[in-house]
């Protein structure tokens, strides 16, 4: 496979997963996808041990996981942070401009529905199991 074809490949299944979120969302906004996705991401990738962040990360599309990764530096005291802190204020934070979504409870139920249905279900086990108990109900509450 050339690089132009992997790059293709990724391409479109970011648009595939950004056009679900669209559709769990009920409007027709790549861009507004894209940040309910990138803000999601990140509040899941704060919460979880390093090794964990790996295990996702390398689920993801490739663009997908550059967003994923985007402005993330693991430390002990970062998690002990993202711990500490609500999920939905985490996600809220990242969205904010976003005037079309600031019902973070939907918009962050979306985008796991979509996350579940685009991975296979033992690939993310483990990583829903070692987040906190508060956000792993969110995400068994997004079904």
């Amino acid at each position: 496979m050339t690089k132009a074809t992997v790059l293709e490949t990724s391409l479109h299944r970011t648009h595939e997963w950004l056009r679900d979120i669209e559709q769990e969302l009920h409007f027709d906004s790549e861009q507004a996808a894209y940040a309910a996705l990138r803000a999601t991401l990140h509040a899941v990738r704060d919460r979880l041990p390093v090794e964990l962040v790996a295990h996702l990360g390398a689920e993801l599309p490739m663009l997908i996981r550059g967003m994923y990764y985007e402005g993330w530096h693991p430390s002990p005291a970062r998690l002990k942070e993202a711990h500490a802190t609500d999920f939905y204020d985490s996600v809220r934070r990242e969205l904010r401009g976003h005037e079309e979504l600031q019902h973070i409870d939907q918009v962050t139920r979306a985008v796991l529905r979509v996350i579940d249905q685009r991975l296979e279900p033992g690939q993310i086990a483990h990583v829903v199991e070692a987040l906190p108990e508060k956000t792993r109900r969110v995400w068994r509450d997004a079904h």
